[in-house]
């Protein structure tokens, strides 16, 4: 990639269709998550114990995306990712991973992978 372009992602925007290197719709973009390549890991983030209401409603909200394996997670959180929305009454959401977007057509999000590819939601 040249220095001087954007990644594709950053053109990613909430309310877009996905479709996959197939060209078969996935879903809506939820949101997206810009990666933060300091983020190597979230061992260590703890400051310790703190009692009380506010610390533990932070502890419940606290980077709940990605609902993923830890693993997992942090890869995305250091590269950057796209939640979809899947559709489908009962399907479970998808994480797209910032090197898997190959491309914005309109308003559209194209993948350079097929829906197995991809991780889903916890």
């Amino acid at each position: 990639m040249h220095p001087s372009h954007e990644p594709v992602i950053s053109q990613v925007h909430a309310g877009m269709k996905v479709v996959d290197r197939d060209g078969k719709e996935l879903g809506t973009v939820e949101f997206v998550r810009m990666g933060d390549p300091q983020a190597a890991t979230t061992e260590g983030q703890d400051s310790g114990d703190r009692p009380g209401l506010v610390p533990a409603l932070a502890a419940v909200f606290h980077d709940a995306e990605p609902d993923l394996p830890p693993a997992l997670a942090a890869r995305l959180v250091r590269t950057g990712f796209v939640k979809v929305d899947a559709k489908g009454l009962f399907s479970r959401d998808l994480y797209v991973a910032a090197d898997q977007v190959a491309g914005i057509e309109g308003d559209v999000a194209r993948l350079s992978v097929d829906a197995g590819s991809l991780a889903k939601e916890s």
